[in-house]
């Protein structure tokens, strides 16, 4: 069985995800009126977007998501959550999300793994100078009750975690290209400038980080691939 991918919208794909899971996946879009499903069988990603993860009125298929997402946690399907992703997990789950004190954390920003993270199967292999793509305005307040954090950052401390048998969250995006990055900013060029931020320079950040970005990331998307195809007891 392959991966359900929820898609919030079309410019936040799966990206380097791709061609790194090696298995197969299936996109469903809510945003053109696909159904979200009641399960996700055989492994679930839920990717990012610019929604709030509480905002149901604004995206009526955000609550359908996080059933999903709480379903998949509590059979031990093998489930990633994205930036959007993992908020929803978050509150799906019993933790809290709301927005982020600090304002917008956005380009090639560094993240560092905590002790737990050695010998977890997705986040084990980081080192202490690591960077990941960022583009939120929300935060993971408060984790679910018996999450396990697996990494931090200097704006917001809670940048990925570990919950239950099989299911991760990162604030971060390890799936996009630079040209995905450079996408979202010259979407949203006006709203950077006026809060201080130079669109050429976050661009630029993100094209030289490239490599440390594939380095970093690519095991992460080829390690969670690998637990989908685990053969594991359903509960």
């Amino acid at each position: 069985m392959g991966v359900l991918v929820v898609e919030h919208e079309a410019d936040a794909g799966l990206g380097y995800f791709e061609r790194w899971l090696g298995v197969a996946t299936e996109v469903v879009r809510p945003y053109l009126g696909e159904p979200v499903p009641d399960e996700a069988p055989g492994g679930l990603i839920v990717l990012g977007g610019e929604a709030s993860a509480w905002d149901d009125e604004g995206y009526p298929w955000l609550a359908a998501t996080r059933r999903l997402l709480r379903r998949a946690v509590e059979s031990g399907v093998p489930t990633l959550g994205v930036c959007l992703g993992a908020q929803l997990m978050t509150l799906a789950c019993g933790g809290e999300v709301n927005r982020g004190e600090h304002g917008l954390e956005v380009g090639a920003v560094p993240v560092r793994p905590l002790p737990a993270a050695a010998g977890d199967p997705l986040l084990g292999h980081l080192g202490p100078e690591t960077v990941a793509v960022q583009y939120h305005r929300d935060v993971m307040r408060r984790l679910p009750e018996g999450a396990v954090p697996l990494a931090t950052g200097e704006v917001y401390p809670n940048q990925a975690y570990r919950l239950g048998e099989a299911a991760w969250a990162v604030q971060f995006h390890p799936e996009a290209t630079p040209e995905i990055f450079t996408g979202w900013t010259s979407g949203s060029a006006d709203a950077l400038i006026g809060q201080g931020f130079s669109v050429d320079e976050l661009n630029a950040q993100v094209k030289e980080a490239e490599d440390r970005l594939v380095a970093a990331w690519r095991p992460l998307a080829e390690a969670f691939g690998k637990v989908v195809a685990e053969p594991r007891i359903r509960r």
